[in-house]
């Protein structure tokens, strides 16, 4: 399925670049046959570069300490910093030219790219635009516009992205269907792309650590009418609309379970919206929300919905950790270790997924698990085990390491006997022998941690100390650096002069404070896991959700203005499920290969589970299907072989299964994904669906009463769909013969009473 996707990923980006260089700007190509005539508006189209506007700064503080002493675009994800994957992608997609707006550290970034294939890419034209006094995306919008009447660098309908996106969705067809639209309403000004993402019903987060999305569109037109990014305060996930939206559409989609995925197509008039608007600031919360309601205007902001396609943009630690992810699994392609798409050296793609340089060294005892990446010249010691990590270019890992879940940077010298688990490594950090760093650590650059010293969970450390006050607010990444180091250093009056290091004797760093009410941003924007106290607290919330009643938004509904009623079958929740079990087989082959206890492996399933709001039944069938998988990928050449191997993965991880298999109705749950599993592979599992079921039963998985229940179910099903029911009549009916027996006993003993 992986390998089908990225054919067709590649195919659409091939598509793409046809159109472009078949109609010399990318939009004006036209159709074969038929002679038409195209119109002057058309041919003023196909002479119109496409071009894109990205900004090379986030405006944003989420990624400090960090970001004080390198740009965030430049900061490497899976080991390419984040501007190649935009900038790849831009190319690919058709893209002509792009304006690079660069603020804080703007000297790093343009060195970067004087440096890079891009300034001399044939098929892209970079452009770096500088700005010391913009401090946040509408001071660099308003910049734009000014430079825009001086050179008119800008032709007509441009991309709008930040440096830190990724993505592989093909842009030709949707800026046509933006200029389409265009043409029929002078008024539509934008289209935003979006993303179907269902959030925690709990955390309210996305999987990328944003805060739930409310958005309402009329469901015809696509067109935008509410949007609400902010934390929701309202009772059980409400949201407050204004009786006008249905007052002047006939009918209402409410969603909140999109993403935005922060990828605009924009007419001009947007940067003069910004010049007239100097209270723009935020893209979102003030741009978006002031077109909404403004009513004299009349601008419209329209959305596009991709679904095959990956977009994602990275805002914090945490979706810095599930994009990287989201690469290593493929679902990026063409955007992926093994191949060069700016300029990187390849790496070499082995089985589960692991990707290793040529050149990289790796001691014979040393443990490489699923998931991991291994960049050039690193070496790796003896009985090392590293699992689910990156590891940069120019590393030195002593021996006796256990690395898992992990991101570590270039040239980064680890000494005997650490532990490093859910962490951030940046470039040049030493860390000594047995230091431990706790999970949600991040170390800035060159940060040194002493010999055994114990780095406490979350905890955020640099060789600069912590500003004495810090504001939350967007704009301040800027304010808070410019082009230069100096400069940068004496406008945070920060201070690097000689004092004890908090990271023991022979360390060098400051482990900066939270500060207060920043808590539960610390675990929910952060590479860790949830904490075990957080996922308590949340499991029983849902056990109290139980009891409560049920007047709570759906994921997505139709509100209509002639009736009452939400039609929740607008979305198929399928794709979150998909995206979900592939999570849960990762973590069931982790816990094989690593030998992982059954609490702890139940621990991170729930917290899953949490993430993308899964029922305990989804839970059941995952955790089977991933079991069964495991079985079927082991390398076997008969049936009997693999049932042999499928018995001896079920008995020893039944305890996990059994936690998610407590009801009756979880229980069936196992038997549908089985046979659905069977119905996939007829040839391999077909024959093993009896034997299996037998098997469950006999480990106390399954009850009498749940393969009772589903075999009663399938009896009414069409004759197609009871093959596996018919090959265990003969189990079937036994057990009804035992459960008579068991009845008709029972009944002798209450007449003996």
């Amino acid at each position: 399925l992986q390998f089908i996707l990225e054919l067709r990923v590649l195919d659409s980006l091939v598509k793409s670049n046809l159109i472009s260089e078949g109609g010399g700007g990318g939009m004006g190509a036209q159709k074969k046959g038929g002679g038409a005539k195209v119109s002057e508006d058309a041919e003023e189209q196909s002479r119109q570069r496409l071009q894109a506007i990205l900004l090379a700064d986030s405006f944003a503080t989420k990624f400090r300490p960090v970001t004080l002493e390198r740009p965030k675009v430049l900061l490497p994800i899976v080991n390419v910093p984040m501007i190649d994957y935009t900038l790849a992608w831009l190319e690919y997609a058709g893209i002509e030219e792009v304006f690079v707006f660069c603020c804080a550290h703007s000297v790093q970034v343009i060195e970067y790219l004087e440096k890079s294939e891009w300034y001399s890419h044939p098929n892209l034209v970079v452009r770096t635009i500088e700005s010391h006094k913009s401090i946040s995306a509408g001071d660099a919008l308003r910049y734009m516009y000014e430079q825009q009447t001086e050179t008119s660098q800008i032709q007509g309908d441009f991309v709008l992205v930040s440096g830190d996106t990724v993505s592989n969705m093909p842009l030709a067809d949707l800026i046509q269907e933006h200029r389409e639209r265009k043409k029929k309403d002078e008024k539509a000004i934008m289209t935003m792309v979006i993303k179907q993402s269902k959030s925690s019903s709990l955390t309210h987060q996305s999987r990328l650590g944003t805060d739930q999305l409310f958005i309402a569109v009329d469901p015809l037109t696509k067109q935008l009418l509410h949007y609400e990014e902010d934390k929701i305060d309202h009772p059980r996930g409400s949201i407050c609309l204004d009786k006008s939206l249905l007052d002047s559409n006939p009918s209402v989609l409410v969603c909140n379970d999109m993403q935005d995925c922060y990828i605009d197509i924009c007419s001009p008039e947007v940067l003069s919206l910004f010049e007239d608007n100097f209270d723009y600031q935020h893209l979102r919360r003030h741009f978006v929300k002031g077109v909404l309601v403004d009513d004299i205007m009349g601008y419209k902001i329209f959305t596009h919905e991709i679904h095959s396609s990956y977009a994602a943009s990275i805002d914090n630690f945490r979706s810095y950790d599930t994009v990287s992810k989201d690469i290593i699994q493929r679902w990026t392609y063409p955007y992926v270790p093994d191949i060069n798409f700016s300029g990187n050296r390849p790496l070499k793609l082995g089985r589960q997924g692991i990707y290793r340089a040529s050149d990289a060294v790796q001691s014979r005892s040393a443990d490489v698990g699923a998931s991991t990446v291994i960049g050039y010249g690193t070496k790796i010691g003896d009985g090392d085990k590293i699992l689910n990590s990156v590891i940069g270019n120019g590393c030195s890992i002593g021996s006796n390491v256990v690395i898992e879940g992990s991101y570590i940077w270039n040239n980064v010298t680890i000494e005997d006997g650490c532990e490093i688990r859910n962490a951030i490594v940046c470039d040049g950090v030493k860390i000594r022998a047995g230091a431990v760093l706790h999970p949600g650590v991040v170390l800035s650059f060159n940060v040194v941690v002493g010999r055994d010293f114990v780095v406490p969970a979350y905890s955020k450390v640099s060789l600069l100390q912590q500003p004495t006050t810090e504001d939350s607010d967007e704009e301040l990444e800027y304010a808070d650096s410019s082009s230069g180091t100096a400069d940068h250093m004496s406008g945070l009056n920060l201070q690097m002069e000689p004092k004890a290091s908090e990271l023991g004797p022979d360390g060098a760093g400051y482990i900066w404070e939270v500060c207060e009410g920043a808590h539960d941003e610390e675990w929910k924007h952060s590479v860790a896991p949830i904490p075990k106290d957080k996922l308590s607290e949340f499991t029983q919330a849902i056990d109290d959700d139980d009891t409560d009643d049920e007047s709570v938004i759906p994921a997505s509904g139709e509100l209509k203005s002639d009736a009452d009623s939400i039609n929740t079958d607008m979305n198929d929740p399928n794709d979150d499920y998909y995206y979900f079990e592939k999570e849960v087989e990762g973590t069931v082959l982790r816990a094989v290969e690593e030998n992982i206890k059954v609490d702890l492996v139940t621990l991170e399933i729930n917290g899953l589970r949490l993430s993308y709001n899964m029922e305990s039944a989804d839970c059941a069938g995952a955790t089977f299907y991933s079991m069964m998988k495991l079985a079927v990928d082991t390398p076997h050449s008969s049936a009997s072989e693999l049932y042999k191997t499928a018995t001896s993965i079920i008995s020893k991880w039944k305890e996990l299964l059994g936690f998610y298999v407590k009801k009756i109705d979880e229980q069936i749950e196992v038997i549908m994904k089985f046979e659905e599993m069977c119905q996939d592979s007829p040839k391999e599992l077909g024959p093993l669906f009896t034997q299996i079921l037998h098997l469950l039963y006999d480990k106390d998985v399954l009850q009498e009463d749940a393969i009772l229940r589903w075999a009663e179910e399938k009896a009414g099903a069409d004759e197609v769909d009871k093959v596996y029911l018919k090959q265990c009549e003969t189990f079937i009916q036994w057990l009804k013969e035992a459960s008579e027996e068991e009845d008709e006993d029972d009944e002798d003993e209450e007449e003996d009473d």
